[in-house]
């Protein structure tokens, strides 16, 4: 069987941190918890479970205080969660029974985290694969009878765990306050960050997250090293920054650029909010028509459904539509049963590069 440490890392999370611990404590045999600066009575309830209770301080790099905590564990592999986990008593016995049976090549573990439309900021899907445990020492091993190569990509399972997640409050502030302290260092974002970027905004932000990082989608979609889909995801940010601050023209030139690239639902909704703020109601319904029925969301899921069908029920109701109205409704109930079908089914998968 193998040993397994819990590495956390926390800060202030008296609310929750015994809630996940008790339901993951006895089935590891190490816990490393690093505080990154609680000032309540976190780093008190920790000790409880363990005393490899360390303080790092925090540099605004999440990376950073993970990196640090991995750097503690003895075991053969490492769990990483966050205080606001849980295990339900089924999925602790498959977390054992894994302990259990896991063959010695595997290197990474995947497991299925649930519940993230609770608070969403960047998903739009309820479960996907996270990579959770993994091996704390790699074996490099050669492959092949003949041009041998080291095999240089882990082996990765994907379990049956599901990992319940239950924060008690939206991180999107802080998310995006980190988001804009990391790009005004100049850093430029990879694929990967610029599009959780974006899309955070478009889930989760409001007028001022979209006023701070109007500059920087702005220079991005204008850049050459960004590729098509990037662009897209900029115009996105820059439109709809621009209409949230009042900047016509800068709106129009991003819903155009947009629409000359690659066509999306978040570019049909900011024009159709456009037109229905400005009380053009005729002109909002053609763009939320084309944001649900003629184009395919880019970044939120929403835009391309609930979004556009309210938008089309507001505006009927404007103009008078009582027909219109009641068939916008009944496709609103639909559309919004089908998208949670389709988030709660959807066997999305974290990146491993």
């Amino acid at each position: 069987m193998i040993t397994v440490s819990l590495c956390m890392i926390v800060k202030n999370e008296e609310k929750v941190l015994e809630r996940c611990l008790d339901t993951i404590a006895d089935l590891v045999e190490e816990i490393i918890i690093v505080d990154t600066g609680s000032t309540d009575a976190t780093k008190k309830l920790a000790r409880r479970y363990t005393e490899k209770v360390y303080d790092f301080q925090w540099v605004d790099d999440f990376s950073a205080a993970r990196n640090f905590a991995f750097s503690k564990a003895q075991m053969e592999y490492i769990y990483s969660a966050d205080a606001d986990e849980v295990l339900s008593e089924e999925n602790r016995k498959r977390f054992q029974q894994l302990k259990e049976t896991l063959l010695p090549e595997i290197e990474i573990v995947q497991m299925k985290y649930g519940n993230q439309l609770r608070y969403g900021t960047v998903y739009n899907f309820d479960e996907e694969y996270r990579p959770k445990l993994f091996k704390s020492k790699r074996s490099f091993v050669w492959e092949s009878p003949i041009h041998e190569v080291v095999r240089l990509e882990p082996l990765v399972y994907d379990s049956d765990i599901v990992i319940t997640h239950l924060p008690g409050e939206s991180h999107a502030k802080r998310d995006l306050a980190l988001f804009e302290r990391y790009c005004g260092t100049g850093a430029r974002l990879s694929k990967r960050l610029f599009d959780l970027y974006a899309r955070e905004l478009m889930i989760a932000g409001d007028g001022e997250d979209f006023a701070k990082a109007l500059p920087y989608f702005i220079a991005a979609a204008a850049d050459p090293g960004r590729d098509s889909q990037e662009v897209a995801q900029a115009c996105c940010v820059a439109a709809k920054a621009a209409r949230l601050s009042g900047e016509v023209i800068t709106f129009f030139k991003y819903t155009t650029k947009g629409l000359a690239g690659e066509e999306c639902s978040e570019i049909c909704c900011e024009l159709g909010h456009f037109y229905e703020e400005h009380q053009d109601y005729d002109e909002a319904v053609i763009w939320y028509y084309n944001a649900v029925y003629e184009t395919q969301p880019l970044l939120n899921i929403l835009a391309g459904g609930r979004e556009g069908l309210e938008g089309l029920v507001r505006c009927y109701e404007a103009l008078g539509c009582p027909d219109q109205v009641r068939d916008y409704r009944e496709q609103l109930e639909q559309k919004g049963n089908c998208h949670e079908q389709l988030e709660q089914k959807g066997d999305h998968r974290e990146h491993l590069g």
